[in-house]
């Protein structure tokens, strides 16, 4: 057996704008585009967070010198922002970014203390505190790892990561990992060998998932893509179907006139709809 390891670096994920926070939402806490809509207005009338509904994940470079009075207003968080302010405050351009800024700026704690809020806004407004403090922490190092092994005369390989050094996600993941997408591969000594049981598995395509609240957003913003018509793709191409303040309305509308329904987490069209 061989393996071959190659360091990278992967960078945390960008402040949220109003539908990757009604994506994440709906994936983790099975909220609807709708509801954190409500939930994240609730939060800015509270002054908790800036202006939610915003399509950039970018903040103006003029927001840089406000960053160590919000963090320092995180007293809850002081375990992560302890380790940001004891340094001098990265300032980079997935962060900072000028050219990126429409009317408003990315999602952000304000800094000013939560107190006693409903839990579904404690849920919401962590979620929006751990992505911005992500953005202020080390990168996470990993190992790209390709191992090649050998059972009798059958050559197999496999490929993952290793974590060498979590960087933001000790803040966003703490020490499970379960949000990852990729293979996390173990660590691997060259020669090591063992038994191994083989086994066979018999399976059928499936045809395309139904789409969730969290996929059909997605594909709302990107829908100019999937249209064959050339004129329409390029109109398409700017915004999708929606704007990120409209998106959730026009999902409910559907529900409401009844061309879709839920079934657990799936969005379903029933005959009318089809």
């Amino acid at each position: 057996m061989s393996f071959e390891k190659k360091k990278g670096k992967e960078f945390a994920p960008r402040l949220f704008d109003l539908t990757s926070l009604q994506v994440e939402s709906n994936k983790k806490l099975n909220l609807t585009a709708d509801e954190t809509l409500k939930v994240v207005q609730q939060l800015y009338e509270k002054k908790l967070v800036s202006y939610p509904r915003v399509d950039t994940t970018y903040l103006p470079e003029d927001q840089y010198p406000k960053m160590q009075g919000i963090l320092k207003g995180l007293v809850d968080y002081s375990q992560y922002t302890q380790k940001i302010l004891a340094k001098k405050i990265p300032k980079t351009k997935r962060v900072f970014d000028n050219s990126k800024i429409t009317d408003h700026h990315a999602i952000i704690p304000t800094g000013v203390k939560a107190g006693a809020i409903p839990a579904v806004e404690r849920d919401v407004y962590d979620m929006i505190v751990r992505r911005f403090l992500a953005n202020f922490y080390p990168d996470c190092i990993i190992s790209n790892t390709k191992v090649s092994g050998k059972a009798q005369n059958y050559l197999f390989k496999a490929t993952g990561k290793e974590i060498l050094e979590p960087g933001w996600r000790e803040v966003l993941y703490g020490q499970s990992q379960e949000d990852d997408q990729q293979q996390i591969m173990p660590a691997f000594e060259k020669g090591e060998h063992g038994p191994h049981k083989p086994q066979i598995e018999k399976k059928q395509t499936q045809p395309p998932k139904y789409y969730s609240e969290a996929t059909l957003l997605r594909a709302m913003e990107t829908a100019g893509k999937q249209v064959d018509d050339e004129k329409l793709r390029e109109v398409m191409k700017a915004n999708g179907i929606g704007r990120p303040s409209t998106r959730a309305n026009i999902i409910e509308t559907l529900f409401r006139r009844k061309y879709i329904f839920r079934k657990r987490k799936s969005i379903i069209p029933n005959d009318t709809g089809v």
